[in-house]
C-alpha cells in the first residue's frame, strides 16, 4: 500500500478523534487496508502527535479475553501504543463530550524496569522485566462508527485507546497472584461485572510475553519505565452517564474516577 494511503487514513482517524465524529470502517472506504498496514497507520498516527508535543509512554494489548472478542467481533488481539495525552489522574473526573462511544475495562498494569526485546520472549522474560504492577482501568473508545471494527480497523485507530487511568497502588510481582485475581467494575457503588486475570491468556504475564513477541515484527522494543496494559480481565462496559467508576483487583487495590457531561451544565 502506497504510503501517502496510510498518511490519508491517519489524517482521517485523528479528524474524527478531535472533532469526536466517527468514520466509516478504514478498510471499507480503503479495501486493501491490512492488519501490518492498520498498525503502520498507528505509528504514522503516534508519530505525528509525538511531533507535535506528546510523548509515548508505553503500549496496549486488546481483546485478549475470549468475552471481548465475542463482543466487538474480533477472533484475535488488537494492539497499540499509549500516549501521555491518554493518560488521566486517579480520582479526577473525564467528560462524555471527550469521547465517542466508550467503554471502561478494568486491567493490571506494569512497569517495566528493564528492556524488553522479542521475539523469544517468555513469561519469566516478562517477570525479570516488570518493575511493579498497579490496578489501571482503561477507557476503549473506537473513532470507527458503531464499533463496526475488523482488525485492520482497529489497529489503525491504535487499538481504540481512549484513556488510561493508573491506579496508585504500586506491587511487586511477588505480592499478587495474577493467574486468578478476581476484579470487579463498579458504577456508583453498584457492582456492575467482574472477572479474574486468568480470563488474560491465562496469566497476564503469558499476554505481556505475547505482545512483545507480536510487536517485534514491527521492530518495537519495549523499555524501561515504560507502561505495559495486558488487556482486561473481564467484558468491556459501556460508559454513558455521570457518575463514579472504580475498578478493584482483590487483594491488589483500586482505582477510581468520575464522569461528567459538560454538554449537560
Amino acid at each position: 500500500m502506497a504510503a501517502i494511503n496510510l498518511e490519508e487514513i491517519a489524517n482521517s482517524l485523528d479528524t474524527a478523534r478531535r472533532e469526536r465524529k466517527p468514520i466509516a470502517p478504514p478498510s471499507t472506504t480503503w479495501p486493501g487496508l491490512d492488519a501490518d498496514g492498520g498498525f503502520e497507520v498507528a505509528k504514522i498516527g503516534v508519530a505525528n502527535a509525538v511531533a507535535n508535543g506528546d510523548r509515548l509512554v508505553g503500549y496496549k494489548l486488546g481483546n485478549i479475553a475470549k468475552v471481548m472478542q465475542e463482543a466487538f467481533g474480533l477472533g484475535q488481539p488488537d494492539y497499540g501504543h499509549l500516549l501521555a495525552s491518554q493518560t488521566a489522574y486517579e480520582n479526577t473526573a473525564l467528560d462524555l463530550d471527550n469521547f465517542i462511544e466508550p467503554f471502561v475495562e478494568l486491567e493490571p498494569a506494569f512497569v517495566l524496569r528493564r528492556e524488553l526485546r522479542g521475539p523469544n520472549i517468555t513469561v519469566v522474560d516478562v517477570i525479570n522485566a516488570i518493575e511493579y504492577a498497579m490496578p489501571a482501568i482503561e477507557i476503549i473508545d473506537s473513532r470507527v462508527k458503531d464499533w463496526a471494527i475488523d482488525l485492520p480497523d482497529t489497529l489503525a485507530d491504535n487499538g481504540s485507546v481512549g484513556a488510561v487511568i493508573v491506579g496508585g497502588t504500586p506491587r511487586r510481582l511477588t505480592e499478587l497472584t495474577l493467574r486468578d485475581t478476581r476484579g470487579v467494575l463498579r458504577f456508583n457503588d453498584r457492582e456492575v461485572i467482574a472477572g479474574t486475570t486468568a480470563n488474560i491468556l491465562g496469566n497476564p504475564l503469558a499476554a505481556v510475553a505475547w505482545l512483545v513477541n507480536r510487536l517485534a515484527e514491527y521492530d518495537v522494543v519495549f523499555e524501561p519505565g515504560q507502561l505495559i496494559l495486558p488487556g482486561s480481565c473481564l467484558k468491556a462496559v459501556p460508559m454513558r452517564e455521570v457518575g463514579r467508576w472504580s475498578g478493584t483487583f482483590e487483594g491488589f487495590g483500586t482505582v477510581e474516577f468520575d464522569v461528567v457531561d459538560s454538554t449537560k451544565n
